[in-house]
């Protein structure tokens, strides 16, 4: 394991049912419950999911080209079963356009090909979600 391999953030609670990480760098998102617009942890890993591939998928081919559109759709279906509660059916949906032109033509190319390999090698949130992490909770002293 390299010495930068450890990866961080702190929850804080703000007041009931709201929460704020906090990453090592000092940036910060609020969370919830859903009980109004702030996001729910599960939408935060649908939006890690989306984010983690838009970002290898983006460096990879805005160097050919800018975009002139680029979103990514992540959904799942939120269930509860002798598992208990977790999500299925999850995809990520690409929508990437780009200008004419020699290098958006590159950009084109190597779209499918930078989505697989984000898909399958890249992308750490996918990797563990796919491959399965075992997580520990614990309890410590105050």
């Amino acid at each position: 394991m390299s010495e930068n391999s450890a990866r961080s953030v702190t929850v804080e609670r703000t007041s009931t049912g709201h929460f704020l990480a906090t990453n090592t760098r000092g940036g910060t998102i609020s969370f919830g419950t859903g009980s109004d617009s702030e996001f729910t942890p599960v939408e935060l890993l649908l939006a890690a999911l989306g984010g983690c591939t838009a970002v290898d998928v983006d460096l990879a081919t805005s160097r050919h080209a800018e975009p002139t559109a680029f979103s990514v759709e992540v959904s799942g279906n939120k269930i509860n079963d002798e598992l208990g509660n977790r999500l299925t059916d999850l995809a990520v949906t690409f929508t990437v356009t780009f200008p004419d032109g020699e290098g958006a033509d590159r950009a084109r190319t190597i779209l499918p090909r930078a989505v697989k390999t984000s898909h399958d090698r890249l992308c750490t949130v996918s990797r563990t979600v796919e491959i399965g992490t075992p997580v520990t909770a614990t309890i410590e002293d105050a």
